[in-house]
């Protein structure tokens, strides 16, 4: 009996297969540990491997593909429709083994390494803008309870941090509509 068809529901550490052969018998049920996968994989003969796609998993198919495998990502969303009782991850290999094996089932094209860390500088930058954003916001609030107000925006803040600091250095209260001496 040969493994034809493989669902692989990945994890953090501990990996679930579940494998089929040319007649859909169930011929492998396995559970693998990160440091087990490649040498696992590497021993089988080649067949279709199919991977939610999820966290590592463009990282696995690319591997998977470079040992010759032939591996399908699979949208979370489209395995849901295969599992046939409660959520276990022996299940959700077996779904993952089911869905990847119909004929109308869409898959999502393996990233390349290049494309990888493109979309990864575009989410890092997207997160700095955010925490930039809330941490202007907070610094605003609190030095309006001090009576320092500024318009939203980042130059308007520039300005409002330099009031705050000379009020902070020559340490008097802020008066914004007093006559300066």
């Amino acid at each position: 009996m040969t493994i034809t068809t493989i669902g692989l529901d990945l994890a953090k550490s501990v990996f679930q297969a579940h494998g089929v052969d040319e007649n859909g018998a169930t011929v492998l049920v396995k559970r693998l540990h990160r440091k087990q996968m490649l040498p696992f994989f590497s021993k089988l003969p080649p067949c279709l491997i199919g991977v939610e796609a999820c966290g590592t998993a463009h990282y696995w198919a690319r591997t998977l593909v470079a040992m010759g495998h032939e591996v399908r990502l699979i949208p979370p969303s489209y395995v849901k429709g295969y599992v046939k009782r409660g959520k276990s991850d022996v299940l959700d290999a077996e779904a993952i083994c089911e869905a990847v094996q119909r004929p109308t089932m869409r898959f999502v094209p393996a990233k390349t390494v290049e494309q990888q860390g493109v979309l990864m500088t575009h989410r890092a930058r997207s997160l700095l803008v955010r925490q930039r954003t809330m941490l202007a916001n907070a610094l605003r609030a609190h030095l309006a309870e001090f009576g320092l107000v500024a318009n939203p925006g980042i130059a308007h803040l520039a300005k409002l941090a330099r009031i705050a600091w000379v009020v902070l250095t020559r340490k008097e209260a802020y008066r914004p509509y007093a006559t300066m001496a």
